[in-house]
């Protein structure tokens, strides 16, 4: 297959890398950044470039881009995608995402399918792309009443081709409440973790919970305000329930409660041990 990639930053780029490594296909991307092209060529990490007006030559594009940019290059090149073909973004959002694309490209013959590649880094940009990035991660799927089922099989097929462990097919509303909780909301905590005065005196003190809880702090604030911003309402509600269990410890802090910090701190082992239990069988 001729596949083309549209933003070759950290998620973009890790799949030029992967497609290159790991099947025949061939691989093009566009980019605005002509140097990111020019070291992706250099790198073997695609075939070539390719501008939006030749969207038609591709039977797969992939769109590497922020949530607001992915729906505004959608609606700016919706005539030049290929009829018949493939067209998926990456986001860590898909409600919005789907509500403003999906309906248009599918009208017009295109077959537009939600995904989020499960996988990420502290960083972002090509020169942080790796060509295992998506090595035994799930690929998320989310499908609707407009999906082509051929479509949906060959984009399956391909993920597994590429890397990926294992498809998860979710809604877009299924995805967007779990991912407030597994990934927006872990950001949102490191991001307010590292704010306490005592975060420059820790030098020498700090260990593997430390590096494990402000790894992400270190995230693009950008992209992150913009997937936020768009999936609020599930991320608020996570925040409140986190709010609501600190307070429980705090309050039993304040008051030298030993029995019910105990408990507490015993409830979450066994809801961890739990969760591990249930991962593993999957």
């Amino acid at each position: 297959m001729k596949i083309g990639i549209v933003g070759l930053g950290l998620i973009g780029g890790s799949l030029a890398k992967a497609i290159k490594k790991n099947t025949d296909h061939i691989c093009f991307a566009y980019d605005i950044n002509s140097k990111v092209i020019a070291d992706a060529i250099q790198q073997d990490s695609i075939d070539g470039s390719f501008l939006p007006k030749q969207l038609s030559s591709f039977d797969i594009v992939i769109l590497g881009l922020y949530p607001d940019v992915t729906i505004d290059f959608v609606n700016d090149n919706a005539s030049n995608f290929k009829k018949g073909g493939i067209v998926i973004d990456t986001c860590g959002i898909k409600k919005e995402i789907i509500r403003a694309v999906d309906k248009k490209l599918n009208d017009m013959g295109v077959y537009f399918i939600g995904c989020h590649p499960m996988a990420g880094r502290e960083f972002s940009g090509f020169e942080y792309s790796l060509d295992n990035l998506f090595d035994k991660a799930s690929f998320i799927i989310t499908p609707t009443e407009n999906t082509n089922q051929k479509a949906l099989e060959e984009l399956q097929k391909f993920s597994i081709e590429i890397g990926f462990l294992k498809n998860v097919i979710s809604t877009p509303e299924e995805h967007d409440n779990v991912i407030a909780f597994t990934s927006q909301l872990a950001h949102i905590v490191s991001s307010a973790y590292v704010k306490s005065p005592a975060l420059l005196k820790q030098s020498g003190f700090s260990a593997g919970s430390f590096k494990d809880l402000t790894r992400v702090a270190k995230l693009n604030e950008d992209m992150w305000t913009t997937l936020f911003m768009m999936n609020r309402t599930a991320l608020v509600e996570e925040i409140n329930h986190i709010i609501e269990h600190l307070n429980e410890y705090k309050t039993a802090l304040e008051l030298g409660d030993s029995k019910t910090l105990h408990d507490l701190l015993k409830d979450g082992r066994k809801l961890k041990e739990k969760s591990n239990s249930i991962n593993a069988g999957k």
